[in-house]
């Protein structure tokens, strides 16, 4: 290990940060390990390196020997990450933490923390983003071209501590190459927060569906903010909240968000209706209300003898999900028939709802796959408007 400091500014005043490069057994997470740490702590305008070698324990590949110039006899007898975990935690902890594909660099160290039993979330800057974001015209923002772009000076190319270095390097560059409100625009805006707002956490995020599905924003005093529906309703509430590519209207919603939730809804179906329903029953003030024209119906013959089940699926889970909708009026999602029949039972008197009719309507009509649900298992119908199939 080593331990020596430096002394500079920061282009964003005394805010702590640390610079961080990893050397691993490969690009895995799952399969391999950390092989060493380089970091670059900055703090009230003074900078401290340090380095470890670590004991992946396994072997290191060939290839990965010869690109580091990190051997396997060089890691025999280095510390575990285990080890280390206690004193690098601190040295991490509550700074901003910067790195070249930093998702790549966070992963390792964060899945290596929990198995130490860490819970390791800290907020992120990734130099790749922000060297495109402030050199748009470049085409290349890997570390070596940052090195030949900007006169950095390389100890060790492919070395953690000497990796890192460069990193602070080219951070004391930028306030000689971008305007002072530019470049903390630009990283505030890059940031990624483990604390998005309230108390959602990155880590909370991560529990979101990965698919199909309806997220809901709530404010103070748990006002309906937003409803919003996407293909992949984890990225899309984190895009929202992590600050990147905001539009003013998103930027003054996300400093109002304290709670979220969302649904899986296994397909765009569902998504549409469950949206629909959340919107109207919410009233959230960052959407659009519905337009009604004078050709709207307020009522529409129903096409089935009685309530239908369009399926989707729940891909996380590989479970049936299917969408109990009964004169043009959705329900709610169920897993099966007997559900199914039991929510029916639940609402006796489906009102016609115009947003599921425009939905759904065109959908019957070219042909939509549906399940009917047995007649004497569904509301009755007495309303007049229904034609048999």
């Amino acid at each position: 290990m080593s331990d020596t400091p430096l002394s500079a500014e920061l282009p964003s005043g005394d805010a702590p940060l640390v610079f961080v490069d990893l050397e691993t057994t490969g690009g895995s997470v799952g399969e391999h390990r950390i092989t060493e740490v380089g970091v670059v702590e900055v703090k009230d305008g003074e900078a401290t390196r340090w380095s470890s070698l670590v004991d992946p324990q396994q072997s290191i590949p060939p290839f990965i020997q010869q690109l580091t110039g990190i051997t396997n006899s060089m890691v025999r007898g280095a510390p575990t990450f285990a080890e280390i975990a206690p004193a690098l935690f601190e040295r991490l902890a509550g700074k901003l933490f910067v790195a070249h594909n930093a998702s790549f660099d966070r992963g390792f160290l964060r899945a290596e923390f929990e198995r130490a039993g860490f819970s390791f979330n800290p907020d992120v800057l990734c130099t790749v983003r922000l060297s495109r974001a402030l050199f748009p015209s470049e085409k290349r923002h890997g570390l070596d071209a940052l090195v030949e772009r900007h006169a950095l000076v390389p100890a060790d190319r492919h070395r953690a501590l000497a990796d890192a270095d460069l990193l602070w390097q080219f951070w004391q560059r930028l306030p000689g190459l971008v305007p002072a409100q530019m470049l903390a625009s630009q990283i505030d805006r890059l940031t990624r927060r483990h604390r998005l707002a309230g108390d959602i956490t990155d880590e909370l995020i991560e529990t979101a569906p990965a698919g199909h599905g309806v997220y809901a924003f709530f404010g103070e005093n748990d006002a309906p903010l937003y409803v919003g529906r996407s293909v992949r309703v984890r990225q899309r509430v984190r895009s929202h909240l992590s600050g990147e590519r905001r539009s003013a209207r998103e930027q003054r919603m996300a400093q109002q968000v304290r709670r979220v939730e969302w649904q899986a809804t296994g397909g765009e179906i569902g998504a549409l209706l469950v949206e629909a329903r959340w919107i109207a029953q919410w009233r959230p003030s960052f959407n659009r209300v519905p337009r009604v024209s004078k050709q709207d119906p307020l009522s529409a013959p129903w096409p089935f003898d009685g309530a239908v089940l369009i399926e989707e699926g729940d891909v996380a889970s590989g479970a049936p999900l299917f969408h109990l909708i009964d004169r043009w009026c959705y329900l709610g999602a169920v897993a099966n028939e007997g559900e199914a029949a039991m929510l029916c039972a639940a609402t006796r008197e489906p009102a016609f709802e115009l947003t599921t009719w425009r939905i759904l309507q065109t959908r019957f009509e070219r042909g939509l796959s549906v399940l009917p649900l047995p007649v004497t298992l569904s509301a009755p119908i007495d309303d007049g408007l229904t034609t048999p199939v």
